[in-house]
């Protein structure tokens, strides 16, 4: 019996439906993706609640409190009348200048499944204090000083972390440190100490503590000049935040970074102020500045006076941002794998029916699957080989049943395990991703062009046989 066959522009309408179909279960990749990114970043909050998270330091900032006069205007009796009152106010005062040095010995803790980097770090530092001409330009006068209640105020944005050891010697001898009452940079948060001082000679001030955190250190200059060196084991720093250190030096045995002097000039800032200039926001976006290069050149773009110089330990493999870019590719997997299918049918004459492109289709983002959930116990590239092998032998096999041949099947498994190592590499070389991808699309295309060159797109052919019966490549 005469069986009347869909012409090759109705196959190839087909095949572009079933195409986009996989579109949907492709996006529902993406929602798993993200949801497990999620579900770990909850694991690692859990990891991080009884050690301390991202931290951001700055100080010491030195507070002198100073009596000022208000004039205020009230009407009596319709008459306006001016009184004068005394007020309790504070003069800020930053440093001329500060060296500050940080070790960071980091260390991985999983919690289930998943890993967290935290860190101890050693932080110690010298500053000097004196005062200046801008005094009088503040209309302060010497004399209001109330010097012998004078503060020094140290910021950390969570002060869990905290350790043991903790010291400050102003002008040579050690002072008593209380909690609470830091810098506006960090919120408000860290540690205080109360120091006295005569202002004739410049204050010299020593310190040193241990911290807890996870994912980055940053510091919030402040001063006339800023210097600040970190070393640490970690070999994936990342710099973020409104400075980059000088040349530093990143290797295997981990990274040494130097930023040599950050100046009251670049800062915006003058020594003697009213006010605490620093972002009572700033602890909460430099997190966000250290995984996100965007959000810190926005940062530096405001001119904020709080400008966080940022230290992020990164993971060299993120397996959710790499399966994310995997799925990316998917489409191209499905367009190639389908392109082949298409050729063998109305070049080799095998048939192949929506339903065997469905399935098909489904196998190959099965992969993304499967990549995804092998990654998150044996690592990406283990996980990788896994989901790649097997799938390619499933569809192969599959194969060979659509397209009657096992010669077929085996071109259709090669071509699967030649994109499977090209989509590793391309995860590899974000640099060249895009340009080697759409130099293989315009193969591609110029191959089907060339194999289809004769087609006549709108022809119907009637057959009695199947052609997948007695046909070979």
């Amino acid at each position: 019996m005469m069986a009347r066959e869909r012409s090759p522009g109705m196959k190839l309408f087909l095949t572009g439906v079933v195409a986009a179909v996989l579109i949907v279960p492709l996006m529902m990749v993406y929602a798993l993706i993200w949801d497990r990114e999620n579900q770990s970043n909850q694991a690692q909050t859990q990891v991080t609640a009884g050690w301390g998270g991202a931290q951001t330091i700055t100080g010491p900032l030195l507070v002198i409190p100073y009596n000022g006069e208000v004039t205020e205007t009230e009407t009596v009796n319709g008459v306006a009348q001016q009184r004068t009152r005394n007020v309790r106010r504070e003069l800020f005062v930053s440093p001329t200048e500060q060296d500050i040095e940080t070790r960071i010995d980091p260390e991985r803790r999983g919690y289930a499944i998943y890993e967290s980097v935290v860190y101890e770090a050693e932080i110690t530092g010298t500053a000097r204090f004196a005062l200046d001409g801008d005094l009088e330009r503040l209309g302060v006068e010497r004399d209001s000083l109330l010097l012998d209640q004078a503060e020094l105020r140290f910021g950390i944005s969570d002060p869990r972390g905290l350790t043991d050891g903790a010291s400050v010697r102003a002008g040579g001898e050690t002072i008593q440190l209380s909690p609470g009452n830091g810098p506006a940079a960090t919120g408000g948060s860290g540690f205080s100490a109360p120091v006295e001082w005569d202002a004739e000679a410049p204050l010299s001030v020593a310190f040193q503590y241990g911290l807890r955190g996870s994912r980055s250190l940053a510091l919030v200059p402040r001063g006339g000049e800023t210097a600040w060196q970190v070393t640490s084991p970690w070999p994936h720093p990342s710099f973020t935040g409104s400075f980059m250190p000088q040349e530093p030096e990143v290797g295997a045995d981990g990274f040494t970074a130097t930023y040599p002097g950050i100046t009251n000039l670049a800062l915006g800032q003058r020594l003697l102020s009213l006010s605490d200039g620093g972002n009572p926001g700033m602890a909460m976006a430099v997190e966000a500045a250290a995984y996100d290069e965007s959000y810190a050149r926005e940062m530096r773009a405001a001119g904020q006076n709080a400008s966080p110089v940022v230290i992020g330990l990164v993971d060299p493999v993120d397996l959710y941002s790499q399966v994310d870019r995997a799925v990316k590719y998917g489409f191209l997997f499905i367009g190639f794998t389908f392109a082949t299918f298409f050729m063998f049918d109305v070049v080799g004459g095998a048939r192949v029916s929506a339903a065997e492109y469905l399935l098909t289709g489904t196998g190959l983002v099965l992969f993304f699957v499967m990549l995804l959930a092998f990654a998150e116990v044996i690592g990406f590239a283990w996980a990788y080989i896994v989901a790649a092998g097997a799938i390619i032998g499933l569809v192969t096999a599959y194969s060979a049943a659509v397209l009657g041949t096992w010669r077929r099947a085996g071109f259709i498994g090669a071509m699967l395990a030649g994109l499977y190592a090209l989509l590793f590499v391309l995860l590899n070389l974000e640099t060249y991703s895009l340009v080697i991808g759409s130099l293989l699309l315009f193969a591609a295309l110029a191959g089907i062009m060339y194999a289809t060159r004769n087609i006549d797109w709108s022809a119907v052919r009637r057959s009695d046989e199947d052609p997948r019966e007695g046909y070979t490549v």
